[in-house]
Protein backbone atom coordinates (compact mmCIF):
# COMPACT_ATOMS: atom_id res chain seq x y z
CA UNK A 1 0.00 0.00 0.00
CA UNK A 2 3.09 2.31 -0.19
CA UNK A 3 2.12 4.93 -3.17
CA UNK A 4 4.92 6.88 -4.92
CA UNK A 5 7.70 4.37 -3.15
CA UNK A 6 6.35 6.09 0.96
CA UNK A 7 6.24 3.69 3.39
CA UNK A 8 3.52 4.22 5.77
CA UNK A 9 4.16 1.98 8.55
CA UNK A 10 6.10 2.88 11.56
CA UNK A 11 8.42 -0.51 11.57
CA UNK A 12 11.40 -0.40 8.80
CA UNK A 13 12.19 -2.36 5.78
CA UNK A 14 13.53 -5.84 6.41
CA UNK A 15 16.92 -5.73 3.77
CA UNK A 16 18.32 -9.08 1.95
CA UNK A 17 22.01 -9.68 2.73
CA UNK A 18 23.59 -9.15 -0.52
CA UNK A 19 25.27 -12.19 0.24
CA UNK A 20 24.45 -15.70 1.25
CA UNK A 21 27.41 -17.07 3.80
CA UNK A 22 28.75 -20.77 2.47
CA UNK A 23 27.67 -24.01 4.37
CA UNK A 24 30.91 -26.23 5.37
CA UNK A 25 30.92 -29.66 4.20
CA UNK A 26 29.29 -32.08 6.50
CA UNK A 27 31.73 -34.87 6.02
CA UNK A 28 34.72 -32.48 8.37
CA UNK A 29 31.77 -32.43 11.34
CA UNK A 30 31.29 -36.59 11.00
CA UNK A 31 35.19 -37.46 11.48
CA UNK A 32 35.16 -34.82 14.10
CA UNK A 33 31.83 -35.84 16.06
CA UNK A 34 33.81 -39.38 15.99
CA UNK A 35 36.68 -38.20 17.34
CA UNK A 36 35.90 -36.18 19.95
CA UNK A 37 32.67 -38.76 20.87
CA UNK A 38 35.62 -40.50 21.84
CA UNK A 39 37.38 -37.96 23.88
CA UNK A 40 34.14 -36.20 25.14
CA UNK A 41 34.21 -38.51 28.11
CA UNK A 42 38.03 -37.02 28.90
CA UNK A 43 37.36 -33.57 27.70
CA UNK A 44 33.96 -33.12 30.25
CA UNK A 45 35.73 -34.44 32.86
CA UNK A 46 38.34 -31.89 32.56
CA UNK A 47 35.89 -29.31 31.69
CA UNK A 48 34.14 -30.05 35.34
CA UNK A 49 37.56 -30.32 37.20
CA UNK A 50 38.38 -27.11 36.08
CA UNK A 51 35.02 -25.42 36.60
CA UNK A 52 34.99 -26.76 40.04
CA UNK A 53 38.91 -25.69 40.79
CA UNK A 54 37.84 -22.17 39.43
CA UNK A 55 34.80 -22.52 41.83
CA UNK A 56 36.73 -23.22 44.88
CA UNK A 57 39.47 -20.23 43.60
CA UNK A 58 36.34 -17.95 43.76
CA UNK A 59 35.28 -19.19 47.51
CA UNK A 60 38.29 -18.73 48.87
CA UNK A 61 39.30 -15.89 47.14
CA UNK A 62 35.96 -14.32 48.77
CA UNK A 63 36.93 -15.71 52.32
CA UNK A 64 39.80 -14.03 52.14
CA UNK A 65 38.40 -10.71 51.07
CA UNK A 66 36.34 -11.29 53.56
CA UNK A 67 38.97 -11.68 56.03
CA UNK A 68 41.08 -9.04 55.11
CA UNK A 69 37.84 -6.40 55.59
CA UNK A 70 36.93 -7.50 59.08
CA UNK A 71 40.71 -7.29 60.22
CA UNK A 72 40.66 -3.44 59.27
CA UNK A 73 37.40 -3.48 61.10
CA UNK A 74 38.94 -4.66 63.83
CA UNK A 75 42.00 -2.21 63.54
CA UNK A 76 39.21 0.56 63.02
CA UNK A 77 37.80 -0.25 66.56
CA UNK A 78 40.87 -0.73 68.37
CA UNK A 79 42.31 2.68 67.54
CA UNK A 80 38.90 4.28 67.94
CA UNK A 81 38.64 2.52 71.39
CA UNK A 82 42.17 4.05 72.25
CA UNK A 83 41.22 7.50 71.07
CA UNK A 84 37.94 6.98 72.93
CA UNK A 85 40.35 6.10 75.99
CA UNK A 86 42.33 8.98 75.64
CA UNK A 87 40.15 11.30 75.37
CA UNK A 88 38.87 10.48 78.78
CA UNK A 89 42.16 10.85 79.86
CA UNK A 90 42.28 13.84 79.49
CA UNK A 91 39.22 15.34 80.47
CA UNK A 92 40.16 14.07 83.96
CA UNK A 93 43.57 15.58 83.77
CA UNK A 94 41.88 18.78 82.29
CA UNK A 95 39.63 18.90 85.50
CA UNK A 96 42.73 17.88 87.71
CA UNK A 97 45.03 21.08 86.39
CA UNK A 98 41.80 23.36 86.85
CA UNK A 99 41.29 22.05 90.16
CA UNK A 100 45.51 22.55 91.04
CA UNK A 101 44.96 26.06 89.43
CA UNK A 102 42.79 27.46 92.15
CA UNK A 103 44.56 25.88 94.61
CA UNK A 104 47.52 28.00 93.21
CA UNK A 105 45.61 31.08 93.29
CA UNK A 106 44.18 30.40 96.69
CA UNK A 107 47.45 29.86 97.45
CA UNK A 108 49.08 33.40 96.35
CA UNK A 109 46.89 35.35 98.28
CA UNK A 110 49.06 38.00 100.50
CA UNK A 111 46.86 37.06 103.71
CA UNK A 112 47.14 33.44 103.26
CA UNK A 113 51.14 33.42 103.05
CA UNK A 114 51.43 35.55 105.91
CA UNK A 115 49.06 33.90 107.92
CA UNK A 116 50.98 30.08 106.96
CA UNK A 117 54.37 32.49 107.92
CA UNK A 118 53.34 33.38 111.23
CA UNK A 119 51.87 29.74 112.35
CA UNK A 120 53.67 27.10 110.84
CA UNK A 121 57.32 28.78 110.85
CA UNK A 122 56.74 31.20 113.65
CA UNK A 123 58.20 34.29 111.20
CA UNK A 124 57.48 37.70 112.45
CA UNK A 125 57.37 41.02 110.89
CA UNK A 126 60.48 43.31 110.32
CA UNK A 127 61.73 45.72 113.90
CA UNK A 128 63.57 48.96 112.96
CA UNK A 129 66.39 47.39 115.30
CA UNK A 130 66.37 44.40 112.96
CA UNK A 131 66.62 46.72 109.60
CA UNK A 132 70.68 47.15 108.21
CA UNK A 133 70.56 50.14 105.64
CA UNK A 134 73.79 49.55 102.90
CA UNK A 135 74.95 51.90 100.81
CA UNK A 136 76.64 51.51 97.33
CA UNK A 137 78.34 53.73 94.59
CA UNK A 138 76.51 54.68 91.70
CA UNK A 139 79.31 53.68 89.30
CA UNK A 140 77.81 51.99 86.31
CA UNK A 141 79.41 48.69 85.84
CA UNK A 142 78.42 47.92 82.36
CA UNK A 143 81.21 48.67 79.40
CA UNK A 144 80.05 50.17 76.75
CA UNK A 145 81.26 48.34 73.47
CA UNK A 146 84.28 49.35 72.34
CA UNK A 147 84.71 47.51 69.06
CA UNK A 148 82.83 48.57 66.13
CA UNK A 149 81.13 45.28 64.29
CA UNK A 150 81.00 45.27 60.33
CA UNK A 151 78.86 43.21 58.28
CA UNK A 152 79.12 42.49 54.56
CA UNK A 153 76.51 41.47 52.46
CA UNK A 154 76.60 38.54 50.48
CA UNK A 155 78.15 38.88 47.25
CA UNK A 156 76.71 37.14 44.07
CA UNK A 157 79.52 35.15 42.27
CA UNK A 158 80.02 38.03 39.08
CA UNK A 159 80.55 40.55 41.90
CA UNK A 160 83.54 37.99 43.69
CA UNK A 161 84.89 37.96 40.16
CA UNK A 162 85.24 41.63 39.43
CA UNK A 163 86.49 42.17 42.67
CA UNK A 164 89.27 39.75 42.23
CA UNK A 165 89.99 41.17 38.80
CA UNK A 166 90.20 44.36 40.24
CA UNK A 167 92.56 43.41 42.15
CA UNK A 168 94.54 41.93 39.81
CA UNK A 169 94.92 44.82 37.39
Amino acid sequence: MAYGGYQYETSPRKLQPEYEPKKRKQAKKKIQKTVTQKQAPKKQEKRKLKTEAKMVIYILLGFAILCVISYRNSLINESFNAKESLKQELAVLQKENEQLQVNIENNLNLATIEQAAKEKLGMQKLNNSQKVYVSLPKKDYIEAASEEIIMEEDKTFLDQLKEYFKDLF
